[in-house]
């Protein structure tokens, strides 16, 4: 039965249902179980696997020291919750407050939390993705499978695309001691997250590395022998290679399309959100029972230009999935904005790759410690003149106080001296990044203007 009435009355027994069974819908629910609910909660998942963390697929997972199978999320508490795992969800009646299923059954609910994620962009061409050798990486299975792969030594790896997956999955790679070769359609790998500037150094990373490194570059197609099993991949330039494995890495697309005909503002980018993780209607009306978190989540940031962001970073999806449980069991004044700064990290060739802030927003960066050359340096981005992102290689001790600047809208270029201060970090240069109307595949957070209801997203991996 639906509970209408008042905040203690929900608390104890309401119907609550989260769509997405990994980091963000777990920590939401432990949030929820923490903060004092006791009603009924549902976990749906479309994967079969109870709740397993992603960082470590295209890290230690690929590199033989972990299995798939052990990367499991430690649990907080106890969260009395049903699971329907290894089933999707299709379709959201907001009158009726019900989530339809793929096996035919529906969900009931009082308040939802959405928390779908993403999943990794295909190969376009069906035949061609689904060819013996031809992987993507974002689930467990997917990494125990083309962990079997790389065990067993093919002769040559074909990485597509030089995003943060897929330079990771050639650091992995070379680390095996296979060769690899990565296509680019940018002319750097990074690019679309950090800027050329930065991008030319992960370049120089990866050929030092022994990673045959091809920027501006798109395969065209890809072509398997007559027993269906990868040969040969077609490159933009009119080149072939010969490979065993290819491994996508386009990108990721979020889980949205369930939503479709819902009424909320879901879309290719995302599912639009205030800053309470209350998500939007269509109309832009924010509703009350329907409330969003993580990679799937777009939310407005102060910081920021009150933009929509979308992040796919994992401290991110454990702070908003935190908010969402608490104001899904409060009201009024009780409610707490998520207002997370973004940060990611990467390790790649031996380095620790690691950003804060919003780095596409920026249009100049400055080498404030370290150098360049030395693949050992932080820098920092700025927008109008106020620092608003900052990136380091190798110094992530830094990170927190350029969060700090970050927050407290310091000036840009930076007006304090550093120890470590090069000739090349004396002056601000262009931040060099793509144009943002040409699609990408590298951003970790993609600002998606100020309409929640825009649907507007192109992807032609396939052309240069």
């Amino acid at each position: 039965m639906a509970v209408d009435g008042s905040d203690k009355a929900f608390r104890r027994h309401g119907r609550v249902v989260v769509v997405g069974a990994s980091l963000a819908g777990l920590r939401a629910a432990e949030t929820l179980r923490e903060e004092g609910f006791t009603g009924s909660l549902t976990m749906i998942g479309d994967e079969p696997h109870e709740p397993y963390d992603r960082p470590p697929l295209s890290k230690q997972v690929l590199l033989g020291r972990v299995p798939a199978d052990g990367t499991a999320l430690p649990r907080r508490r106890a969260i009395d919750a049903e699971w329907r795992l290894g089933v999707a969800a299709t379709g959201l009646d907001l009158t009726e407050k019900r989530v339809r299923l793929a096996d035919g059954q529906e969900v009931g609910f009082d308040r939802l939390l959405i928390a779908t994620g993403t999943r990794a962009r295909p190969w376009p061409r069906d035949a061609e993705a689904d060819l013996d050798g031809v992987f993507v990486l974002r689930t467990s299975d997917d990494a125990a499978r083309l962990d079997r792969r790389l065990a067993a030594r093919p002769r040559r790896v074909l990485v597509v695309g030089a995003g943060f997956t897929g330079s990771e999955v050639a650091s992995a790679c070379r680390e095996r001691g296979l060769e690899v070769t990565v296509a680019e359609r940018g002319p750097a790998p990074l690019v679309g997250a950090l800027g050329g500037v930065v991008g030319a150094v992960a370049a120089e990373l990866q050929r030092e590395h022994g990673v045959d490194l091809r920027c501006c570059i798109t395969v065209t197609a890809l072509e398997g022998d007559p027993a269906g099993r990868l040969r040969r991949a077609h490159l933009s330039d009119g080149g072939t290679l010969d490979v065993d494995v290819a491994v996508i890495a386009l990108g990721a697309m979020r889980n949205t399309e369930w939503l479709a005909g819902s009424g909320l503002g879901a879309g290719p980018r995302g599912v639009a959100c205030d800053a309470g993780c209350r998500a939007f209607d269509v109309h832009g009306i924010v509703t009350d029972d329907i409330f969003v978190a993580g990679d799937v989540a777009r939310s407005p940031h102060p910081l920021f230009g009150y933009q929509f962001l979308s992040l796919e970073h994992w401290g991110n999806a454990v702070a908003q999935a935190e908010v969402a449980a608490h104001n899904m069991i409060s009201r009024g004044p009780d409610r707490r904005p998520h207002l997370w700064v973004p940060a990611f990290w990467s390790a790649q060739f031996g380095v620790n790759i690691k950003s804060v802030g919003v780095p596409p927003m920026g249009d100049e960066i400055i080498v404030t410690q370290g150098a360049l050359a030395e693949h050992r340096f932080a820098a920092a981005y700025g927008f109008q003149g106020r620092v608003i992102a900052a990136v380091t290689f190798d110094h992530a001790r830094w990170i927190d106080f350029y969060r700090e600047q970050i927050e407290s809208a310091a000036p840009f270029p930076p007006d304090f001296t550093n120890v470590d201060r090069r000739p090349e970090g004396l002056r601000p240069v262009g931040a060099d990044f793509p144009d943002p109307a040409l699609p990408t595949h590298g951003p970790t957070v993609t600002l998606s203007g100020y309409s929640p209801s825009d649907r507007r997203v192109v992807f032609t991996p396939a052309h240069a």
